[in-house]
């Protein structure tokens, strides 16, 4: 049995780190895994990269810009949403690469950003072969968008959208919709993945996808790399101050307005405001052009972009606490990294993260867009609760339920199971 993942790159993001990290995972329980990628960005011998030399790179950025510009100028509603909502109307055909027609199973992940069209996927679903699908957000069912919001037009025929300048019943969206419509009117060798309950339950939910079988299998991760260390030693490593309460605030794109960093300022201003809060301390990483951190009312250490997982793992191991302000996820990587180094975890209620962090048990869960919420939840961990026992419970909640072993063993009996269809 071949398996071929494809995603638009191996490393950069949620997508790229989650599938990289079932590939390792396929590979140690013998799985014959192969990763095709249109950025190869690691040195791991089974990714392929579409992009190797000059022409490939410029045709990259052809199909990317492509796709990006038309967006930009003509549909969305301003520039917060620039990269909410893709058209897939550019792309790389891959149907014919080697890895594609020697698999026995192709493994499509997040593909955007002018790697696969609407028609390369179709291409893909037409070669016949069993196509297993893990959604990473919701864009394989809607019209466009990555996640809808209050909008549930993807439980009919999208169009309206709150994300165009343009909306009406036949805008944008509704061409996607009906573009991926046509896209699965005869797919009958595709199984969904999402990689929460929740996502899977939203997508049964939607015209385009509930006629399909959906499952859901979280996400793996390594546990030995993403294992506690020591705090005190890392913090004189990253100079911070070995008494402090540690406040660690992390995401991709600090200014992706879906990470709601503006509820993380209010709940710090809120906390600042209690007598215990003198020693709290802000550890913040990710790429960050426009966020002032001196807006936040503690010492600030900023770390920027960590594409190191030992370098993130030591991070995690020095907060008292991670805090998420997503106002919509799937099943964050960040989350389960920090529940695997036994730091309890402070985030809004919505989307998976529920499924990850039990209330009160190893973390804290607040009502969605809260700022109170948060900063309760960050007084609760930092000053209420029993620190050794949310540490254990967090790292206990990976261990028994997100190790490689496990969700690699899931994905086997997928496999197998299309196979024998």
């Amino acid at each position: 049995m071949k398996v071929t993942i494809i995603n638009t790159a191996d490393a950069g993001g949620g997508a790229p780190a989650a599938c990289t990290r079932l590939l390792k995972a396929l590979l140690s329980q013998g799985v014959d895994a192969n990763m095709l990628v249109q950025y190869k960005k690691t040195d791991n011998a089974a990714v392929t990269g579409l992009v190797n030399s000059k022409l490939s790179k410029w045709k990259a950025q052809y199909t990317f810009f492509a796709e990006r510009i038309p967006f930009m100028f003509f549909h969305e509603k301003d520039e917060t949403v620039r990269f909410a909502f893709s058209t897939a109307n550019a792309g790389t055909s891959i149907a014919d690469h080697p890895l594609v027609k020697q698999a026995d199973i192709l493994h499509l992940h997040w593909t955007n950003s002018g790697f696969l069209s609407i028609n390369d996927l179709k291409a893909l679903i037409n070669t016949g072969k069993p196509i297993v699908w893990t959604m990473h957000d919701m864009w394989t069912f809607t019209g466009g968008c990555h996640y809808s919001g209050d909008c549930d037009g993807y439980r009919t025929k999208c169009g309206n959208c709150p994300l165009l300048r343009d909306a009406d019943e036949d805008d944008l969206s509704r061409m996607g919709w009906l573009r991926k419509d046509a896209m699965y009117a005869r797919a009958d060798n595709i199984t969904f993945v999402g990689c929460s309950n929740w996502l899977a339950g939203v997508a049964k939910t939607s015209s385009l996808l509930n006629r399909f079988n959906i499952i859901n299998i979280p996400n793996p991760i390594d546990v030995d790399v993403f294992s506690p260390f020591d705090k005190q030693s890392l913090r004189a490593k990253y100079g911070v101050s070995s008494n402090a309460k540690i406040v660690l605030f992390g995401a991709a794109n600090i200014n992706d307005k879906r990470k709601g960093i503006k509820y993380l300022v209010e709940a710090l201003q809120l906390l600042k405001q209690n007598q215990n809060s003198e020693n709290i301390e802000v550890v913040i990483f990710g790429k960050n052009k426009h966020f002032d951190v001196s807006t936040l009312p503690f010492k600030v250490h900023q770390l920027n972009i960590i594409n190191q997982e030992s370098i993130l793992a030591e991070v995690y191991s020095m907060a008292d606490t991670f805090v998420t302000t997503s106002i919509e996820d799937n099943l964050p990587n960040m989350v389960m990294e920090a529940m695997a180094c036994g730091t309890p975890v402070v985030a809004f209620e919505t989307g998976g993260i529920p499924e990850m962090v039990d209330h009160l048990q190893n973390g804290y869960l607040a009502p969605l867009k809260s700022a109170q919420g948060i900063a309760d939840g960050i007084r609760h961990v930092l000053f209420s609760g029993d620190a050794d026992t949310l540490s254990k419970s967090a790292r206990q909640k990976v261990l028994d339920n997100y190790n490689n072993s496990a969700i690699a063993n899931q994905y086997n009996q997928l496999y197998q199971s299309v196979l024998q269809a």
